[in-house]
């Protein structure tokens, strides 16, 4: 793999990582994360440029749903302004 796909991927990880981070459900979390790490384990060994090509396409549309979600997530439930008074 070239240094520049290299960073390129290792970048996508980190953004990935950063972007689960900031779901507020212990559950979605923890998820994503495991998630996260097992796709690129699994991935590392792959020397096809294609196919690399292909999965950071596939992370990137990833990152884009995570990075949509995460604002939902987190307004759902835990804004103070939808809890009623008894």
């Amino acid at each position: 793999m070239a240094a520049s796909s290299r960073a390129q991927v290792l970048r996508l990880y980190r953004a990935l990582l950063r972007e689960s981070q900031r779901f507020s459900s212990y559950n979605y979390r923890t998820y994503a994360i495991k998630r996260i790490r097992d796709a690129f384990r699994e991935n590392k060994n792959i020397a096809d440029s294609e196919k690399i090509e292909e999965l950071l396409n596939k992370a990137k549309a990833n990152l884009e749903v995570i990075q949509r979600q995460g604002p939902q997530q987190r307004n759902e439930g835990h804004d103070s302004s939808t809890l009623q008074p008894f």
